[in-house]
């Protein structure tokens, strides 16, 4: 788990990375070894960073595994959350002042070994998120997804395998179901005070 110090190094650096890229400086990468980044940075870790204006989503992108440090992983994915997501038009910069940043750090994805009328028990709604598997289709759903939206493990389990652009009943016909878990730092509003979020 990242202290809170280090959960606001997470989201500032994410910050200061979509500035700087839209501002066409000099990405963060070179100048991430001149802040002071804690150890944790060097650690590999999956992370996701979503954007959100005016309260609705505005891009989400991440890494599900630990395939790269955290500071490379928050550097990538705070670039593509404003500017790849495919279901979104790239950030503006004009937009930069009125969106919140928010960084998920997330534990190693583990598959949960259960029968399909099983899994809805072993779902832990506002701990875990998910990601189905089911030959090319892969779908991940962020923890903070199910508290926000009110679903229910079932809920939850059906709007992972559409995410993954399965039938909503595919993780009863034998899609494999992973969960994890993850450590939430968002600001309180565009540019503002991190703190961590907890359900």
């Amino acid at each position: 788990m990242l202290t809170e110090i280090e959960g606001r190094a997470a989201v500032k650096l994410a910050r200061k990375t979509i500035e700087s890229f839209l501002l066409g400086e000099v990405l963060p990468h070179h100048q991430a070894e001149e802040i002071d980044l804690p150890p944790v940075f060097g650690e590999n870790r999956g992370v996701f960073v979503t954007l959100t204006e005016d309260g609705l989503l505005r891009g989400c992108i991440g890494h599900p595994y630990p395939d790269s440090t955290l500071k490379e992983a928050i550097l990538d994915s705070a670039v593509s959350a404003a500017t790849r997501d495919p279901r979104f038009p790239p950030v503006g910069e004009e937009e930069l002042d009125n969106i919140t940043v928010e960084v998920t750090i997330l534990t190693q994805p583990e598959k949960i070994n259960a029968s399909p009328k099983d899994l809805p028990d072993k779902v832990e709604i506002g701990k875990h998120g998910l990601i189905v598997k089911q030959g090319y289709c892969q779908g991940l759903l962020l923890p903070q997804v199910a508290p926000e939206n009110k679903m229910d493990s079932i809920d939850f389990l059906s709007h992972t395998c559409m995410k993954a652009g399965l039938s909503p009943d595919a993780w009863v016909k034998g899609a494999e179901v992973y969960c994890f878990e993850g450590q939430i730092f968002k600001e309180k509003e565009p540019g503002g005070e991190v703190v961590e979020e907890k359900f």
